[in-house]
């Protein structure tokens, strides 16, 4: 009995120490940074890409395909970032041109697999893009040295890796999508103040308002009504 209610007595001290120390103020970092107007950084980070598809009403009756699906896969960003104070420390403008890296599969499954030598076909479509997203961002005040943050706005995206206007083969089709693309963006993140600079992880997600998919008639293309691009984004933020 004697040892149990040690053992209560040992826990409750222990959590009465944690909650004192939670508790406790600690020392701020980089006091001066929310006094300042613009600050200047630099972003990089992962994606995963891949489409909102919509294929075309009676695909397997016109062409044979019982699906039209896309696999998303991965790829990378870097960019420097501006963030401008809008008067408050809580809501600030944040501009980050980007250069990204995406690839997306769109698998198809044929029901005549004597046509494309297998049941399944992929068709990679890879980009090399430059991202100017502009975005509003409300920060939570600071707790210590941490803070958290919603953002949204939208992106134009230039792909310099298009072939909209390249020549198609017969023999050897691919998917055509369009060179530039606007897209909104949400996404939230958490910072952490050291002594000299600020480091954020922030997590988005972009969508494109508009087709980018081209029809031009292709045994790969036909089966496809539309395409939006779509992307999660992982970003580190370093900001001075």
């Amino acid at each position: 009995m004697r040892s149990v209610n040690m053992k209560f007595l040992s826990i409750c001290f222990i959590l009465v120490s944690f909650a004192g120390w939670s508790q406790r103020e600690k020392p701020m970092n980089y006091r001066r940074f929310d006094e300042k107007t613009f600050h200047f950084g630099f972003m990089l980070g992962a994606n995963s890409a891949d489409f909102t598809l919509y294929q075309v009403p009676k695909a397997y009756e016109q062409f044979g395909v019982k699906s039209v699906s896309n696999i998303s896969q991965p790829g990378g960003q870097v960019g420097p970032v501006v963030t401008m104070s809008l008067g408050t420390p809580i809501v600030r403008m944040r501009f980050i041109p980007t250069l990204s890296f995406q690839e997306r599969i769109i698998r198809y499954q044929f029901e005549d697999d004597s046509y494309v030598g297998s049941e399944f076909n992929d068709e990679r479509v890879q980009s090399t893009n430059l991202d100017f997203p502009l975005m509003l961002q409300f920060r939570t005040l600071r707790v210590n040295n941490f803070a958290a943050y919603a953002l949204g706005g939208f992106q134009y995206s230039l792909d310099l890796q298009s072939q909209e206007d390249a020549s198609q083969t017969f023999f050897d089709p691919f998917i055509k999508i369009k060179r530039s693309d606007w897209q909104g963006q949400v996404g939230a993140g958490v910072e952490f103040f050291a002594t000299y600079f600020k480091f954020g992880m922030e997590l988005k997600y972009s969508h494109g308002i508009g087709n980018v998919f081209i029809q031009d008639g292709t045994t790969v293309s036909k089966p496809i009504d539309k395409l939006y691009n779509r992307v999660w984004w992982f970003s580190l933020i370093f900001e001075g």
